[in-house]
């Protein structure tokens, strides 16, 4: 309980209190925490003491918060390697965790300058243009934007690709098996629509990767820019002498 004799503030006894009783496995991945109200009421604590304890947890990657929903606790941060080309589906299946996609938009789009640069063509080629919110046991991961070069592939986005994967379409589909990649990694901070669709604050850290993916004879077909969640994602290379 916290001590109120204690010159410890209370947020952070109750940060600690919570934080113990995580990493006992009094609650598990995927599993609500006490409301803001409940956890005033048992520990006898204003409602910012309890904000600022959770947002401590927040911070360190306990636990997540969802709009309308509620405040869970994280599942392990996910590492990532960058040594091949994964699909997320595959990637969190071979975890043991049960991946979801949803469609956010899909449609048919000119390119602009930067995008035409990455995939070789001419400004306002026409791309097939799909974002997609990727999640792990519901829980949101990343958001993924794709630009193809659609005269590769000619009515694409006819597919569901909220139960179909894109690449495995692609090869079965167009014959287009992508071989390699070259990526950019950075950090950024969530704009106010990815930290919506994330389920994170405004300015919450994101691993920005951007792609572009190569078929045979060094043909540049997608171009995909990659939100993932900072505090669900490390990405790992191993370096040899």
């Amino acid at each position: 309980m916290i001590r109120r004799e204690s010159k410890i503030p209370y947020y952070h006894q109750l940060y600690e209190l919570l934080r113990a009783e995580i990493l006992r496995g009094a609650w598990r991945p995927g599993d609500m925490l006490p409301t803001e109200n409940a956890l005033l009421e048992q520990h006898r604590v204003s409602r910012s003491t309890v904000r600022q304890a959770l947002d401590l947890l927040v911070t360190e990657g306990l636990i997540y918060r969802q709009r309308g929903r509620g405040t869970f606790v994280s599942h392990p941060t996910i590492e990532q390697a960058l040594t091949r080309i994964i699909s997320f589906t595959e990637d969190m299946q071979r975890r043991g965790m049960e991946p979801r996609t949803e469609v956010l938009s899909a449609g048919l789009t000119p390119a602009s300058e930067d995008i035409a640069r990455r995939l070789q063509v001419e400004p306002g080629e026409e791309m097939a243009h799909l974002v997609r919110l990727r999640l792990a046991d519901n829980e949101p991961m990343s958001v993924e934007e794709s630009y193809l070069v659609h005269r590769y592939c000619p009515g694409v986005l006819d597919d569901d690709y909220s139960q179909k994967p894109l690449r495995r379409a692609l090869e079965a589909r167009y014959g287009l098996r992508l071989v390699y990649a070259r990526q950019t990694i950075r950090a950024v901070n969530a704009p106010r629509t990815l930290a919506a669709q994330l389920g994170v604050r405004v300015n919450a850290a994101l691993l920005q990767i951007e792609r572009v993916s190569y078929a045979a004879q060094d043909t540049p077909v997608e171009f995909i820019r990659f939100h993932h969640r900072g505090d669900r994602y490390t990405l790992y290379n191993e370096l040899r002498d």
